[in-house]
């Protein structure tokens, strides 16, 4: 089969057996191109609890699609490829942060929402790396421990010098392995080109960046913007997407080692399978685990959605 057949089948099955198919951006274009929605992994999790479809198929990785579990408990999630992990989502276990908010019991901990299902049960709210600085500046507490991105919780740090902002060493070990020396030799290179960075860099990166934010934020800067040339800094398929959306402009990745395996695990034929219903693995998660992981994240949409804003969600019987 072609790329283009296999393409057609999917689209041919999903609809079949009624299954909606999200993709992170960092999926492969091959993938973007048949998916129903596409997105960070946050608006990703919300656009699935809005569809009227029974199964939702998650081609990202696995706290991803725990998360739609959470948002959307009634519905069939699957994951596209069981192996397709996040190392910085499972660095810290709840015991490990347990023992620290034992010994921290005045700081309020946020989560960013890269995290597994089971630690945002023990967490205050939820972040995603374009609300952190705005939800972090709501919180009354002006003690906050910033798990597990030292790297966002740095950014969120010098954006809000009036927190007393405690961090762990984690992260994102692709955003993180780009050197401030990378950064200065794509400006040599490009010396037209802006530099868009996502915030899970390094601060020495960070801070020669033209623009910090999101990848749904680094896409959106680059397609609205007048200039015509970028240096982007997140997960490469970010550049070749942006290519396609915009081929009148030139994108270069930061780094040639901007590579995220785990969303590479999941190939087009992978998802062909899944909607077969033959492949991925369909993700459980038990009543009271959803319930206190929804509690981080309702207050993340309570502090970042401000007046006339998306409510809290509640879990579906």
């Amino acid at each position: 089969m072609t790329v283009r057949e296999v393409q057609d089948e999917i689209v041919r099955l999903k609809k079949e057996n009624d299954i909606c198919i999200l993709a992170h951006s960092y999926q492969s274009q091959d993938i973007i191109e048949v998916a129903d929605f596409t997105g960070d992994s946050f608006a990703l999790s919300k656009f699935a609890a809005t569809v009227p479809n029974k199964n939702v198929l998650m081609c990202g990785v696995r706290f991803m699609a725990e998360t739609v579990k959470i948002l959307s408990p009634e519905k069939r999630v699957i994951l596209s490829s069981p192996v397709a992990g996040c190392p910085m989502a499972e660095q810290m276990d709840k015991e490990l942060i347990e023992g620290i908010k034992e010994k921290y019991p005045d700081y309020t901990v946020v989560a960013y929402i890269n995290t597994t299902a089971e630690l945002k049960t023990i967490c205050d709210v939820c972040v995603t790396s374009s609300s952190a600085v705005k939800i972090v500046g709501e919180l009354e507490n002006k003690n906050i421990l910033f798990i597990p991105d030292c790297n966002l919780g740095a950014y969120v740090a010098q954006k809000l010098p009036d927190k007393n902002i405690k961090l762990l060493q984690g992260g994102c070990p692709v955003h993180a392995a780009v050197t401030k020396r990378d950064a200065e030799l794509a400006r040599k290179q490009h010396p037209d080109a802006e530099m868009l960075v996502h915030p899970e860099c390094i601060p020495a990166v960070v801070s020669m960046a033209d623009y910090v934010g999101s990848t749904s934020g680094i896409m959106n800067y680059a397609k609205n913007s007048d200039k015509k040339e970028f240096i982007i800094g997140t997960e490469n398929s970010i550049s070749e997407h942006l290519q396609y959306e915009c081929p009148d402009k030139r994108f270069y990745p930061l780094s040639q080692g901007l590579i995220c395996k785990n969303m590479k695990s999941t190939t087009l034929i992978d998802v062909l399978n899944c909607v077969k219903g033959d492949g991925g693995e369909e993700i459980f998660l038990d009543d009271k685990t959803i319930a206190e992981a929804l509690k981080c994240i309702n207050k993340m949409i309570q502090l970042g959605s401000g007046a006339g804003g998306v409510p809290p969600l509640s879990i579906r019987n």
